[in-house]
């Protein structure tokens, strides 16, 4: 009864706030940061019901006091709760209190200076940790990168042992080299302080300051956080919040991680101290693409990095670098947060969670661990992170989780990794570029502009392939100038079609970006394979941004192709294949013994039965003719056809439309409908192409509607179709010519001998399952 009693006499001192930061600190309830009335911006029932909430934790003793701020587009709400300390007396909590934010240490300190290291090209996060702190890489922890560090996927235990007596920076390193890793890297996730504990040497060693000068110079001071830092100065002990007692004395001002205080306070892992006002600070920030006051802090492609899923496709657990997306960690999710949002949490009781999908950011801060170490907050910090959504007047509850993690979870090509991850093409590297007009990331921004602006890299050469470098041409391409740069444009749809050995000459990395489109004969993929011989015949670094394949990966279809390397058939592969251009691109240099130096940038948050439409990325037409989604879905099948009748070159619908001027449309139509095939139907028409197979000529023939892209199989409807207009005019339909893209005279055999589609199938049977296992060793993506 009497704890209840002062637990209630404290909150006669309770201060509310509601306010800018620049507001004295009795600022009544009722405002936000732009003056407008709080309650066009949050729903004061629910900020009555975090009130409660956080009241009702005290009161259970789960923490003495709480500090509360909630900001959603520039309008802040924050609020105090109880209690600083109880013991050794009891002092009222302050907005203004600095904590100890054990564990957020590692992601408002430790990853943003490592990644502020990478943007500036001093590291990468692809390198082996040995590289840095040699020694490291005894009883097998060679593999273990900066990365594995971040994502806590390196397989290193969860702390280093404090059995035994032990003091100094240098004696936790050295303990750190000695450890055995208890899984492979980049397999599970384990969460390790000795991950952010090397993370923080490496600071150091990278940067030539200690990791708490780092941060201050180049993150704490610039962005204006003045009670953020190690070490905190006896000046500020007023205003901190003490944590546990140890021994006879209550910590206070000391860090209360028992690693970071043998190490002297300053950690990796843990010892930074600061506020609710000052992660505001840093969480607007984030929010704003790096940018605070008009100054910028990190670039906008390091904070996507920072906050984007890093962690193996085949790990359910998801990592950014540092900050948690989705794990056991993620109680200040709360239940509607967006799986694109992401946060920490701290030991002592100081959580953080930023919304991009709003522009909210929840801080709750509490010393749970004060007096005796028993204060437990992960419920609260639910319910406070559940009810700061449902506060938000303008958080819509109409649309469905699922969808804003969609929107948020875009698919990211490797183009878009290479703007998020620059650290993929080391400091100095010399490159060259085969690229078109499909060569960018979501936001259009092109990859040959970032590489002439990068300045850690040097844009040697451009190579363009067929339809040139800006997919307007329809014809031979010769060699140019590209205007903006005044780079040569090498063509390799011209007099060469590989890249000549002097074209690359200082050049120690070939970059191919260009979006594919699924099928065997788009020669895209055999300028590719050319210039992957040519690379390894000059020692120069292959590259692939990978993209999606638009028309899906999961299904393979058609004959595997018969007979020698052809520009339009280049690889023993079907005419639909089922794989993106980086799975190509290692099973061209495995089967071609290419032995060229390969790297795939991979795509993220992409599965193989994803079409182009459910990607969210912008379409561009990878070539003249093909304009939209649907057309390169048909355009294995159709664009088989277009050696022997008009496939719609030349009219506004091409490879939708097929016809020749022997034609009875009625009749074919009728004939095709009755075939059944699934996901397709056919509608009679005339039409007269203006290019192409029978340009100018007046010919009947299909519209081909696709009615359900889940169930068309393109190959089978262009077989299809070759097989009745062979049935209808066996004399006026030239068969053989179908053959120049099928690349499979068996089929064709079998037309003419009127095989059922059935029985075609079976043809091809053995040489599909032949693929399929050669095929499984490459593929990337589940």
């Amino acid at each position: 009864m009497n704890q209840l009693i002062s637990f209630f006499f404290g909150f006669v001192l309770l201060l509310a706030l509601a306010a800018c930061e620049s507001t004295p600190k009795n600022t009544s309830l009722g405002k936000s940061v732009k003056t407008v009335p709080l309650s066009s911006v949050f729903r004061l029932t629910k900020l009555k019901e975090i009130d409660a909430a956080i009241l009702e934790a005290i009161g259970d003793g789960k923490a003495p006091g709480a500090v509360l701020r909630i900001a959603n587009s520039g309008h802040v709400y924050r609020k105090v709760y109880g209690d600083k300390s109880i013991k050794p007396k009891r002092s009222a909590m302050q907005y203004e209190t600095i904590f100890d934010a054990a564990s957020l240490t590692k992601v408002i300190a430790t990853a943003p200076s490592i990644a502020l290291l990478v943007e500036q090209g001093e590291i990468s996060l692809n390198d082996k940790v040995n590289r840095w702190i040699p020694g490291f890489k005894k009883n097998g922890k060679g593999a273990i990168t900066i990365r594995h560090l971040l994502t806590h996927t390196s397989g290193l235990r969860p702390g280093l042992s404090l059995r035994q007596e032990w003091i100094g920076v240098e004696t936790a390193i050295e303990k750190a080299k000695a450890e055995r890793i208890t899984f492979q890297p980049n397999t599970r996730f384990v969460y390790s302080d000795i991950n952010f504990i090397l993370l923080g040497e490496i600071v150091r060693l990278a940067s030539g300051h200690s990791l708490d000068k780092f941060a201050k110079k180049n993150i704490f001071q610039p962005l204006g956080m003045r009670d953020t830092g190690f070490q905190p100065s006896s000046e500020k002990l007023g205003n901190i919040a003490p944590t546990e007692k140890l021994g006879e004395i209550i910590l206070h001002g000391e860090v209360h991680d028992p690693t970071a205080r043998r190490m002297g306070g300053v950690a990796g892992h843990a010892g930074l101290f600061t506020t609710a006002k000052d992660l505001g600070v840093f969480a607007s920030m984030m929010l704003n693409n790096g940018n605070s006051g008009g100054r910028r802090i990190f670039s906008k492609e390091t904070i996507e990095l920072m906050t984007t899923s890093q962690t193996a496709p085949d790990i359910k657990i998801q990592r950014g670098l540092g900050w948690d997306i989705s794990s056991p960690y993620s109680s200040p999710r709360g239940n509607h947060f967006d799986l694109g949002s992401y946060g920490h949490t701290g030991w002592t009781g100081c959580s953080i969670w930023i919304d991009p999908s709003t522009g909210t950011s929840v801080v709750l801060m509490t010393s749970r661990v004060h007096p005796d170490g028993s204060g437990n907050v992960i419920d609260l910090r639910r319910k406070v992170a559940t009810l700061a959504a449902e506060s938000l007047r303008h958080f819509s509850f109409g649309a469905s989780d699922s969808a804003r993690v969609i929107s948020h979870k875009a698919v990211l090509n490797g183009a878009d990794a290479l703007r998020m991850r620059p650290d993929i093409l080391p400091k100095g590297s010399r490159v060259g570029l085969i690229t078109n007009h499909t060569g960018h990331d979501r936001n259009r921004n092109s990859t040959l502009d970032f590489l002439l602006t990068a300045k850690h890299v040097q844009l040697r050469a451009l190579f363009s392939p067929e339809h040139g470098l800006y997919g307007n041409l329809d014809e031979k391409v010769a060699d140019a100038t590209d205007a903006n740069s005044g780079l040569k444009i090498f063509s390799l749809y011209g007099d060469n079609r590989k890249p000549l050995k002097d074209q690359l000459s200082g050049i120690d990395s070939l970059i191919f970006d260009i979006q594919d489109i699924g099928c065997r004969f788009y020669t895209y993929i055999s300028t590719m394979g050319l210039a992957m011989e040519a690379a390894g015949e000059a020692g120069v670094k292959f590259i692939v941004l990978d993209r999606v394949n638009p028309i899906g990966a999961a299904k393979v279809e058609g004959p595997v192709r018969l007979g020698k390397t052809d520009f339009i058939a280049f690889h023993d592969i079907p005419v639909k294949h089922g794989m993106t251009v980086g799975e190509l691109a290692q099973m061209f240099n495995s089967e071609r013994s290419y032995n060229v130096k390969l790297q795939v940038v991979k795509i993220q948050e992409w599965s193989r039965s994803q079409t182009f439409e459910k990607t969210g990325q912008p379409w561009t037409n990878p070539s003249p003719n093909m304009r939209n989604i649907t057309q390169a879905m048909l355009y294995p099948g159709i664009g088989l056809l277009e050696t022997a009748l008009s496939v719609g070159r030349g009219t506004d619908t091409p490879f939708e439309v097929i016809g020749a001027p022997y034609i009875n449309d009625v009749l074919l139509a009728k004939r095709l409908n009755a075939l059944g095939q699934e996901g397709v139907m056919f509608v009679p028409i005339r039409f007269t192409p203006s290019a192409s197979v029978h340009q100018s000529k007046a010919c009947g023939g299909v519209n081909i509607i696709i009615t359900d892209r889940t169930k068309l199989k393109p190959v089978l409807l262009g077989i299809d179709i070759a097989r009745e207009l062979y049935s209808i005019y066996p004399k006026q339909f030239p068969l053989l010519k179908v053959n120049r893209l099928l690349c499979h005279p068996p089929t064709i055999k079998a037309i003419k001998e009127g095989k059922t589609i059935e029985q075609i199938k079976k043809i091809w049977q053995p040489g599909l399952e032949r693929f399929y296992k050669r095929r499984a060793e490459f593929l990337i993506y589940n």
